[in-house]
């Protein structure tokens, strides 16, 4: 008979006890959590890329729904206990739920500390805790205006980069000299206050708040010296508490927090206590590793074995700002019988400091280049005499007794209990037994059985470092392609740092990413026009500069150096007044030769450059706008008759393909998207070698996608039957602009489908149907802008000079 385990707190430091005890003692409990959020566990570590827009809530969960169910685990949200009946040995929640323990475990975690003066309670005023505070602060984003962060440590730093990149003026008010002054000496914290003032946060030292200002709303904030700041929202940034009151209401010996020994128990044997809310040897801590080292304990004491034990954590600090590198770890205080040595290169912005004491490290702060902060801090931790590494350790491990080492092979040398992973307390030799015992050959499978870069992910490096030393040749580190030779940077990086930075420009792209050239090439600019124009559909204007003369003139060059023009005909269908405007134009304007195209469509051959604005300007008049057979974007959505006029069709697929079309045209995509919808499985449309195609079938709609037809030839895969119009619509709209967001500049969607797996696109445009409205929406947004910026205006005839042909005709034009 399993017995009952009662956990109050459903964060990061319960989420790592109960995954440690399923693997060590499966089944031992039956167990019970209540969480004072509405939501499952996640990474609070993450909150602040959630805030910067580098990530969202989905990215950074830790146990989903189904984690719980799988380990029969029973989550009770937003549900707080308010009551511990140690005699009845029972919790009682806020909703007057009752729950009987064998074992607790209290995981409470810490409260937010507000600086007590006038006006902190106003509506405005927010913490940085958890995902409400961030939803607030995103709130307040996106009505714009003014941001004032009180406090400059880590959080405060965090929550005003992130501001800042949604769009607000931010200001840090920091009463110390210096920021981070508990992490950084005033050389690094000068670097770290420079960085954040080139990155437009405002940042004020010696700078005590007074009050807020405001009646209803926050207003602004009042300085001890009288300076008055506005501000729509306030964040309160200036520390943590351990919450203990329910455990002190309880009965059980508190001090600054919850009291426990070496084995994690509270003084009531039966009650445990991890995480934020413990005091263990007269120390709370705030970071997640030593809350993971404690929650191991707590798993192996609960699993039955007595001897583990909680010795106290040495903690290493990075600052998680794009573009900010950072690393602290120890004691750097000044004293007589400690050493210094330093490392400066002005230019680079780069500065070093390690402070030995009897030839041993016991601090070190990196500013600029912290790939050596694991060393270091694995240095730190054993105690190691670095006497013989003396005249070389400010250089860091490649230097170690000053012969440059591979990195690789500086990481064979380092022992099994060298940490390498400091969020989830992960050693080499964790990663090698796991690599070893289960086989594994991969970065995900190495993340998913040890956690080892999960969290915030920059071990990552040292992980696949880790990996080769194990595997050799057997282990192929997944190759980052540069987008082009202008930067070292892919396409995938590219695209967050433009989301994370909130770069809305070429210019700033390329000023804040660090381009190697001046302008850019014919393969990045086309490239960065395409990804700011998805990502910032409301605030980028498109770059005619940086299309190729195809999509600059609305036409395909031919190698005469004439063009075709293809006006569009929606899903195949057209009428007289149309078929008359385009023999008049062919006749008008001495066109050579009129196609049908095997897009359902009619091509005009061999249009004089001088004629294209004239060409359009007709077309225009006479209703018919771009066919966009240069595009990269929908050029087609081919039809059959269907079950209008044929006597096998099963629904109207040429009804469904005019809607597809008229919906989804006007939004660029990586590459040319083609479509096409038959009326029954006989596939008049060759429906089943298009990017999305759709099956029409008694019961409903057989969606496919990731076909091809041209250099390869790739059938589809199907994605799923739906019984509605509207429901196949949203879908396919879905699927389109997850493509869209995902894949690469060029990329055709059959080798996205490819690159990350069609059930992974299946389980969030099909099988969660939030995420697949949220695309939807995001898509019809990027519609408003692309029907009327540029298209609905040139399809007007009000801009025909816009189809002005350019004076060359090379694809190197798009870098002009």
């Amino acid at each position: 008979m399993p017995k009952k385990l009662v956990v109050i707190g459903n964060g990061m430091a319960a989420g790592r006890v109960l995954e440690e005890l399923c693997a060590r003692a499966p089944g031992a409990y039956e167990v019970t959590i209540f969480g004072a959020e509405p939501r499952v566990n996640y990474n609070r570590i993450m909150l602040s890329p959630v805030l910067s827009g580098e990530k969202a809530y989905e990215d950074i969960l830790i146990h989903d729904d189904a984690w719980y169910a799988t380990h029969g685990i029973t989550l009770h949200r937003g549900q707080p206990v308010v009551a511990i009946d140690r005699a009845a040995r029972r919790v009682i929640a806020a909703d007057g739920t009752l729950a009987a323990y064998d074992q607790l475990l209290v995981a409470t975690g810490s409260l937010p500390f507000v600086v007590p003066i006038p006006g902190a309670t106003l509506p405005g005023v927010v913490t940085y805790r958890d995902l409400d505070d961030v939803d607030a602060m995103l709130e307040a984003a996106r009505q714009g205006g003014r941001a004032v962060v009180i406090g400059g440590g880590l959080l405060g730093l965090e929550a005003a980069a992130g501001l800042k990149a949604q769009g607000m003026e931010v200001t840090v008010l920091h009463l110390m000299p210096t920021l981070m002054e508990r992490q950084l000496d005033p050389s690094a914290a000068y670097l770290l206050q420079r960085a954040m003032e080139e990155r437009g946060i405002a940042v004020r030292c010696k700078a005590n708040t007074h009050a807020i200002l405001g009646e209803t709303h926050v207003t602004g904030v009042r300085l001890d010296d009288g300076t008055e700041l506005a501000a729509d929202i306030v964040v309160m940034a200036v520390g943590i508490r351990p919450n203990a009151a329910l455990a002190k209401e309880a009965g059980l010996e508190t001090n600054r927090g919850v009291l426990v020994g070496d084995d994690m128990r509270t003084s009531d044997p039966d009650v445990f206590a991890v995480g934020e809310c413990v005091e263990h040897r007269g120390l709370c801590y705030g970071l997640v590793a030593p809350l993971y080292e404690m929650a191991k304990v707590v798993a192996a004491q609960l699993a039955g074995d007595g001897t583990a034990a909680y010795t106290g954590s040495v903690t290493a600090t990075k600052l998680k700002v794009t573009g900010i590198d950072l690393f602290s770890a120890g004691d750097f205080s000044e004293a007589r019988d400690r050493q210094d040595i330093v490392l400066r290169d002005a230019a680079r912005g780069i500065y070093r400091r390690l402070v030995l004491q009897d030839n041993r490290l016991v601090g070190a702060v990196l500013y600029g280049e912290t790939a050596d902060g694991p060393w270091f801090f694995d240095l730190l931790r054993q105690g190691a005499d670095v006497s013989e590494l003396r005249d070389t350790l400010i250089f860091g491990q490649s230097y170690a007794g000053g012969v440059p080492l591979d990195p690789t092979a500086a990481v064979a040398a380092l022992p099994d209990e060298a940490e390498i992973c400091g969020c989830n307390g992960v050693c080499k030799g964790q990663i090698v037994q796991a690599i070893t015992d289960k086989g594994l050959s991969t970065l995900a499978d190495v993340r998913a059985h040890t956690k080892a870069s999960a969290s915030c992910g920059t071990c990552t490096g040292l992980v696949e470092q880790v990996m080769t030393v194990t595997l050799g040749d057997r282990f192929a580190r997944a190759a980052t392609e540069p987008l082009c030779g202008c930067t070292d940077l892919g396409h995938d990086e590219v695209r967050r740092l433009i989301r994370a930075a909130g770069l809305t420009s070429i210019p700033a792209v390329m000023q804040e990413l660090g381009w190697k050239t001046s302008c850019g090439c014919a393969r990045c600019r086309p490239a960065l026009n395409y990804y700011l124009l998805c990502d910032w559909p409301a605030e980028y204007a498109d770059d005619g500069r940086s299309r190729f003369i195809n999509e600059r003139v609305h036409a395909n060059i031919q190698k005469d150096g004439t063009y075709s023009v293809v006006p569009r005909m929606w899903g195949g269908l057209t009428n007289p007044r149309e078929l008359r405007a385009i023999a008049d134009v062919a006749e008008r304007y001495s066109i050579p030769t009129v196609k049908v195209t095997g897009g359902q469509r009619i091509d005009l051959l061999g249009v004089r450059k001088e004629d294209l604005p004239a060409v359009w300007a007709d077309l225009n008049a006479a209703g018919m706008v771009s066919g966009h057979a240069y595009a990269k974007g929908l050029r087609t959505v081919k039809t059959c008759v269907g079950s209008e006029w044929c006597r096998f069709g099963t629904q109207d697929s040429t009804g469904l393909g005019v809607k597809i079309e008229q919906f989804m045209w006007g939004s660029w995509t990586p590459a040319k998207v083609k479509m096409g919808v038959s009326g029954c499985p006989r596939n008049c449309a060759e429906a089943t070698c298009k990017d999305v195609g759709v099956i029409c079938v008694e019961s409903g709609y057989e969606i496919h996608f990731a076909g091809a037809a041209g250099l390869h030839i790739k059938g589809t895969q199907l994605l799923c039957k739906v019984a509605e119009e509207d429901e196949c619509l949203e879908i396919i709209a879905a699927l389109t602009q997850l493509y869209r967001e995902q894949g690469h500049y060029l990329e055709r969607m059959y080798k996205w489908a490819d690159r990350v797996g069609v059930d992974a696109i299946r389980a969030i445009v099909v099988a969660d149907r939030e995420k697949r409205r949220a695309l939807f929406a995001r898509f019809e947004l990027s519609q408003r802008k692309a029907q009327v910026d540029p298209w609905a205006e040139r399809v007007a005839g009000r801009e025909a000079h816009e189809f002005r042909p350019m004076a060359n005709f090379t694809l190197a034009e798009a870098a002009e």
